[in-house]
């Protein structure tokens, strides 16, 4: 018995290491889930196609976009919203698709057009075993318009978006903004003045499009077109909260309990776990960048 002991010791150190290291590379549980706190919406009750109808199909309450040497195609929300939650589950396609963005975001361009507002989710696309780079970025009054001022963090996923679904999600406020993957909270944005956070009505979009010019390693790798179509399926549709017509004491949504915003401890301590194991950019310590455009950063 004593010597069966023994001879299962190594199985069981290796079972503690490889439980360790499962462990290590997961981010802890947020404990709220604001996900599960909304429902979900069929594409034709809360979307319609914005361009590349014929790159678009829907299939019960999901859609697939796909770009080709022809096009790519985008969709946006039937609603103009002011505040809220903003999600939906994607998946994306594996192999080479350099050049390629996929995406879901904010904006309200086609109101502003050359001063707009926008919040985005985007999938970099890559080449061969390379991992995706999912980049969030905010843009404020025109900042994104002629000379471009980003105020992008940039992450490498913890799991293989290409495997299944999985959701992503914004949640805007007149006090923060807040980047969420399957309801871990990645990166907040608080508001530090009217001129650095984005405050007019914004409509929600996504899109699959041809950004060879910088998406893959600031352009060195291009869109292949041998390896078309492209694709990205998205499902479980969410956009909830105060549209641009609600009324004034309608009560903007939250990321945590706390009705009046935030993150919770556990919330806090995810997210710093994914910004210390999982970004790999912030504009905020790229010392090359004008921080004068950027004030946020200096306080």
């Amino acid at each position: 018995m004593g010597n069966s002991l023994i001879s299962l010791l190594p199985v069981f150190q290796f079972l503690v290491l490889l439980g360790s290291s499962v462990n290590a590379y997961w981010p802890p549980s947020p404990g709220y889930w604001p996900s599960s706190k909304v429902g979900s919406l069929s594409f034709y009750k809360g979307f319609k196609n914005l361009w590349g109808p014929q790159h678009q199909r829907t299939d019960q309450n999901g859609l697939t976009i796909w770009l080709d040497r022809t096009s790519g195609s985008g969709f946006k929300s039937v609603k103009p919203f002011r505040s809220g939650y903003f999600g939906a589950s994607i998946k994306l396609q594996p192999g080479y698709t350099a050049g390629v963005i996929t995406s879901l975001y904010l904006s309200n361009q086609e109101a502003h057009p050359g001063f707009h507002d926008e919040v985005d989710i985007e999938f970099l696309g890559t080449t061969f075993g390379k991992p995706y780079t999912l980049q969030t970025n905010v843009y404020i009054r025109g900042s994104g318009d002629g000379k471009i001022i980003g105020r992008e963090m940039k992450f490498r996923l913890w799991f293989d978006p290409t495997s299944g679904f999985h959701h992503y999600a914004i949640l805007w406020n007149p006090r923060e903004i807040i980047f969420l993957v399957d309801d871990i909270p990645i990166r907040r944005y608080p508001k530090k003045s009217a001129a650095t956070f984005p405050l007019r009505p914004m409509w929600l979009y996504g899109s699959i499009w041809d950004a060879s010019s910088w998406a893959t390693e600031d352009g060195k790798y291009k869109a292949d077109y041998k390896y078309q179509p492209f694709t990205a399926k998205y499902t479980n549709f969410k956009a909830i909260g105060c549209t641009a017509y609600s009324p004034a004491r309608c009560h903007p949504v939250s990321a945590s309990p706390y009705r009046s915003g935030g993150l919770t401890r556990n919330q806090y301590q995810a997210m710093r776990w994914v910004q210390t194991h999982n970004m790999i950019y912030n504009y905020c310590k790229d010392y090359k960048r004008d921080h004068s455009l950027t004030p946020e950063c200096l306080r």
